[in-house]
């Protein structure tokens, strides 16, 4: 890896998953005025006030925002093409923007759980931080939670849903590996 591909990497990679946080919160309605989520809302806002104008909602989702994300994926290929190849191919950067968008979101998603897990242990609900991360998983562990017997006062849901998008992350790559190689893992 050149620095170069590490510089666009870390830049974009950085940039897509703090749009997807955009659309999450929107999508959680999570608290607006919480600290952090004003840095995602003043990271997000000079690129995704325009889009809105052009762009409307749609079936309560924020399509500019995930426009955003998608155009975030497909200039970094098309900037890696032009740099290893000197040419974008449009039906690669379709493909590979648009897998490199999902994954990131499951990613996003696994460390959204992950943090919230060793956030539980150390701060114990006190921590701005803390309480985004919880209005951005339970709407994905209480699903979950309700059909879990009662353990005991032990929750499972954050460990199955976590093992869950290990799965779905392996079992993407074994799924895309034959018809397009390796992309998958490198994404």
């Amino acid at each position: 890896m050149t620095a170069l591909d590490f510089l666009l990497d870390f830049v974009f990679n950085t940039y897509i998953m703090i749009v997807i946080l955009r659309v999450w919160l929107q999508i959680a309605r999570a608290d607006f005025y919480n600290p952090f989520n004003q840095f995602i809302v003043k990271a997000t806002d000079p690129l995704l006030r325009p889009m809105r104008r052009v762009i409307p909602g749609a079936l309560g989702l924020d399509m500019a925002g995930i426009t955003l994300i998608l155009l975030v994926a497909y200039t970094k290929f098309a900037i890696m093409m032009i740099t290893k190849t000197g040419e974008i191919l449009p039906l690669t950067l379709l493909i590979w923007g648009s897998l490199f968008a999902v994954k990131k979101v499951g990613v996003l998603i696994f460390w959204i759980l992950l943090l919230r897990a060793i956030m539980s242990w150390v701060s114990q609900g006190r921590h701005p931080i803390e309480q985004v991360m919880s209005q951005l998983s339970e709407p994905l562990l209480s699903p979950i939670r309700r059909r879990l017997p009662d353990l005991g006062g032990i929750d499972l849901s954050l460990m199955i849903l976590s093992f869950t998008l290990l799965f779905l992350n392996m079992l993407a790559n074994d799924i895309l590996t034959p018809l397009i190689g390796p992309i998958w893992i490198q994404l």
